[in-house]
């Protein structure tokens, strides 16, 4: 009788558990910053060992069967490297030099960019700026907005300049829908504004949740690689100033771009954070005017725009931005302290790195220090981590503690180490270029760094070993 029991529930199993299953959801928790995906709550993430980043999601078991299945029809035969042609017209050019710059060299076809930035700074300004450039070149570009309406756009197109028939939009946020969209318009470049407001309906979880941005994103890749064609996709960010979302998302696209600087100052700062195409170390320089972004062609004399002068504890160093020399100004101010501990601060460079090299003013030069405030600032909003400007971050604290103006045509470059020591920096011809360009008359480098400049007329080059060298000069 049991047997015969058995044999009858194994029967209504077999007949009904396909559509049993086909409706089953289950809660799942996933990580916001790793994308690390467990059956329980945890305080600590496994993955990434970030505390409370666990998120409690809803997933609808089933519908996977079915892409998996599609997936295994278009599988493709592998290819052999050789035989693999690359042609000039594999990357688009933007029209943009400082995008195209930061991209290397320009947008390469089937590849999936992600912006990201603060609200206001001007992701959706530049991007529509590129669509209209793009148009104007005769390519088809669709650009999908999930937070503004058709009449939104357009007010803000009308200040960037006149659009053509080759520029479309789609105000959708179904992912279904936007991928019929692109397939029938079959476009050359794609805007997706933004992935946070995306959303699946296999996944049952709220647009912006790890859920959804995920699967969004893995839709997006294939549309870019199968179809191949380029694909924007603008991300917001955290208070933390990352991408909001699981961290895999950067992981998934081939370009990672953020914008940098204060919505609230003119300038902005494109900077390529991921790169599969191109350098990493390249930036952008921006400024934002009414008919929108406007290319800085000379970041160099934009960053020494309204320079003091004969002022102390104010120093002109050069950093390099990928192969970009860019000169800027260092300002440190060193006061006597009312307090039992002296307050240190820094904007722009490494508040570890000032107090280290304030321990070797005081070790090295006998400067007393020890009770005195410190503040170093590099002017412009720029966030240099170059040991290139040691030394000019060193000569600005000195020339404000003894209350001494450092010559207005005066550079200085080079990295300074514990024992004092002025130590090379690559590059060195380059920017001893950029600073004669602009008018410096003096340039204070690294000794061992001579042999690498070749005589440039105009400009003064010094090689300095350590710091009482350059005391002693100055």
């Amino acid at each position: 009788m049991s047997g015969r029991l058995s044999l009858k529930y194994e029967a209504y199993g077999k007949e009904n558990g396909k559509g049993m299953a086909k409706g089953k959801s289950t809660i799942v928790f996933f990580c916001q910053n790793c994308g690390y995906e467990s059956g329980k709550w945890m305080g600590q993430c496994p993955g990434c060992r970030e505390w409370n980043t666990l998120v409690e999601e809803t997933v609808v078991s089933g519908g996977q069967g079915k892409r998996a299945k599609m997936q295994a029809g278009e599988r493709r035969k592998p290819s052999v490297l050789s035989e693999i042609s690359l042609e000039e017209e594999d990357r688009l050019t933007t029209s943009i030099k400082e995008l195209d710059r930061v991209l290397g060299g320009g947008l390469v076809r089937g590849s999936l960019t992600l912006v990201g930035g603060d609200p206001g700074i001007g992701k959706s300004t530049l991007l529509l700026q590129v669509c209209r450039l793009l148009a104007l070149n005769e390519r088809e570009v669709l650009y999908v907005s999930g937070e503004e309406s058709l009449k939104q756009i357009k007010l803000r197109a009308n200040r960037i300049g006149e659009f053509n028939g080759h520029m479309k939009l789609l105000c959708e946020t179904n992912l279904n829908a936007i991928e019929e969209g692109i397939r029938n318009a079959k476009p050359d470049v794609v805007v997706i504004d933004s992935i946070q407001t995306m959303y699946h309906e296999a996944v049952s979880s709220a647009p912006g949740s790890v859920s959804q941005v995920r699967e969004a994103t893995g839709v997006l890749l294939q549309l870019a690689k199968g179809l191949n064609i380029s694909i924007f996709i603008v991300g917001h960010v955290t208070k933390e100033g990352t991408v909001a979302g699981p961290r895999v998302l950067e992981h998934m696209v081939d370009t990672v771009l953020y914008f940098e600087g204060d919505r609230h100052a003119s300038y902005r700062i494109l900077r390529g954070v991921k790169n599969r195409f191109g350098s990493t170390n390249e930036i952008g320089v921006f400024e934002m005017a009414s008919d929108g972004l406007r290319e800085v062609a000379n970041p160099s004399e934009f960053m020494l725009s309204g320079k003091p002068k004969e002022a102390s504890g104010s120093v002109v160093a050069c950093s390099m931005e990928g192969t970009r020399p860019m000169l800027i100004e260092i300002q440190a101010l060193v006061c006597h302290s009312n307090f039992g501990i002296p307050r240190r601060q820094t904007t722009g460079t490494d508040y570890n790195r000032v107090n280290l090299l304030m321990a070797v003013l005081e070790k090295r030069l006998g400067l007393q220090l020890g009770n005195c405030d410190a503040y170093v600032n590099i002017a412009g909003g720029m966030r240099i981590q170059e040991p290139a400007i040691d030394l000019g971050i060193v000569m600005a604290l000195v020339s404000s503690f003894k209350n001494r103006p450092i010559d207005d045509k005066l550079i200085v470059v080079g990295e300074v180490g514990l024992s004092g020591e002025v130590r090379g920096v690559s590059m060195m011809q380059a920017r001893v270029q950029e600073a004669k360009k602009l008018g410096f008359t003096t340039c204070v480098i690294p000794k061992v760094s001579m042999e690498t400049v070749k005589e440039i007329s105009g400009i003064r080059v010094i090689g300095v070993e350590s710091l009482g060298d350059v005391i002693n000069l100055l």
